[in-house]
């Protein structure tokens, strides 16, 4: 799969290509998750890991996200776990889960701080490789500065 990438450093049309691409990966899996074999949560939250996460975040480590796509992302991420999850029966009737709910089965991880997790592995990558490679000498390039530093003035 290819990455979108724009101009503008915007990734806001990627992150909506990747949530799409996630809600395809998850309904064509749907018989995996729905299987009476693996009807555990946990191991449906393995199948989340493996298969649905890695579409999301492919290309995530040069990603500069705002506050609005990190909220994109978190809720896909409770949208699945909804599914996964499933409704709680409650005083007689069933309920959908409550995002405190979900981050407390979830353990305070979610797939932001995955994703900063992953960046800071891909800085280490970097940081490891040799000199004389291209994505080093990308890393550690000084820009040229063109132009004065400072405000510029009409004479």
């Amino acid at each position: 799969m290819d990455t979108l990438i724009s101009n503008e450093n915007n990734v806001e049309k990627e992150i909506k290509r990747r949530i799409l691409a996630c809600n395809r990966t998850y309904f064509a899996a749907i018989s995996l998750f729905r299987s009476r074999l693996l009807s555990r949560a946990a191991t449906n939250i393995v199948l989340y890991k493996t298969l649905i996460r890695p579409v999301v975040s492919y290309g995530a480590e040069e990603w500069t996200l705002k506050e609005k796509e990190e909220q994109a992302l978190l809720i896909f991420e409770r949208k699945i776990f909804r599914r996964i999850y499933g409704p709680k029966y409650e005083y007689g009737e069933w309920k959908s889960r409550t995002n405190r709910e979900l981050e407390e089965m979830s353990k305070g991880e979610n797939i932001i701080k995955w994703m900063k997790g992953q960046r800071i592995r891909r800085l280490g990558h970097l940081e490891r490789i040799e000199e004389d490679r291209m994505h080093k000498k990308i890393f550690t390039q000084e820009l040229e500065r063109t132009r004065r530093r400072g405000r510029f003035r009409k004479s």
